[in-house]
């Protein structure tokens, strides 16, 4: 990845709807030049997809819940079986598998509160090696950035 790469990187960042030709404006290359690099970085997997970010507090996802999973059993096939059936689960956004402490933390969005509960009972509790579960709900979000720091 050259300095090419990064500048396009960042632009694509911070506005992924920029036509070609701003994008090639904006990073000083042509834009069959920056089209053939957008293309590769697509192909390589360097940008996995382009997305609309939503506030949610504008539309029906208003509660926020960091949850932290505990497995009862913690091999790679539990851990890879609670991946996969994670994918099928709309209102989790995010999930980490992390080290000291719980197996998992993950962030969850969902409309209310009975929504939640409904989720508890719809995945947590269906989940026969989950021992335990801890949410913490967010009262205010101070911070929100998808951008990856790039040198």
């Amino acid at each position: 990845m050259d300095d090419l790469d990064k500048r396009i990187l960042k632009q694509l960042q911070n506005d992924s709807s920029l036509t070609n030709q701003a994008l090639s404006e904006k990073v000083h290359a042509s834009a069959p030049t920056c089209l053939r690099r957008v293309r590769q970085l697509q192909e390589q997997g360097v940008i996995q997809k382009t997305v609309a970010i939503v506030d949610p507090t504008l539309v029906a996802s208003t509660l926020t819940a960091i949850v932290e999973v505990t497995l009862d059993i913690q091999t790679a096939e539990a851990y890879q079986a609670f991946e996969t059936a994670l994918t099928d689960e709309p209102c989790i956004l995010q999930a980490y598998r992390v080290s000291s402490g719980p197996d998992f933390v993950l962030i969850v969005q969902v409309r209310d509160m009975p929504a939640y509960h409904a989720l508890v009972h719809r995945f947590f509790t269906a989940q026969q090696n989950v021992r335990n579960v801890r949410s913490f709900f967010s009262v205010h979000r101070s911070k929100f950035e998808t951008q990856v720091a790039i040198d």
